[in-house]
């Protein structure tokens, strides 16, 4: 069971979410989005929460208010943690997290710790833990179907981009085309180089036509 929460200090509000037992944050670990942030107790057991942040979004894009509606629930969700004063939270993108043999299960690493974050929460919000709560919806989803659709929904959104770059690209090439035909048009059309249609005065047309007669 997954549990989802919503963070209605900004608008749209944004979705938390977190895994009910180690076994399930297996499957969050595996499936998350890349644009989620994972959040865990720094050095004691917790949950694993994760903010899901819109497409394009970073760590640095997370409003004040939303950092610490999840730094809370984190907090509010770990058996030692929520009995203590100023426990600092770990904070870093989903696509830093590292499994590698021998993890227990739950347990991850960084591939980068140059991409970690901490925080320290001083105390327990009730106020915060109330409003988020009343939130809170029990899902059952397949983690892995939604992080497939969420890729080619991502791949395709890719290969719209390359085609309109691509027309793009040719419709500059036709303009240029076109550009360089008009101005090659116009320097042969330039007086200078024209033949007249006007008659040579030099040359007498009336002995011609005597002549002729």
């Amino acid at each position: 069971m997954v549990l989802y929460f919503l963070s209605e200090v900004v608008h749209p509000p944004m979705v938390i979410y977190m895994g009910e037992d180690k076994h399930e944050n297996e499957e969050l670990i595996r499936w998350s989005f890349p644009e989620d942030i994972w959040f865990h107790v720094d050095k004691l057991s917790s949950a694993h929460v994760y903010l899901r942040l819109p497409k394009g979004k970073s760590m640095d894009d997370i409003p004040d208010e939303v950092l610490t509606d999840c730094l809370q629930l984190v907090k509010a969700n770990s058996i030692q943690g929520c009995k203590q004063n100023d426990v600092q939270i770990v904070y870093t993108p989903s696509t830093n997290l590292k499994k590698t043999q021998g993890m227990d299960v739950g347990q991850v690493g960084f591939h980068d710790q140059k991409l970690v974050r901490t925080a320290v929460v001083a105390k327990k919000s009730s106020e915060i833990l109330n409003r988020l709560n009343k939130t809170k919806e029990e899902r059952k989803p397949d983690l892995r179907e939604e992080r497939e659709q969420r890729d080619k929904l991502e791949r395709m959104e890719a290969r719209r981009k390359e085609q309109e770059e691509r027309q793009r690209e040719k419709e500059a090439a036709e303009k240029q085309k076109a550009e360089a035909d008009l101005r090659s048009y116009k320097s042969i059309m330039k007086e200078d180089k024209m033949k007249s249609n006007k008659c040579d005065e030099k040359v007498d047309y009336r002995a011609i036509e005597e002549d002729f007669m």
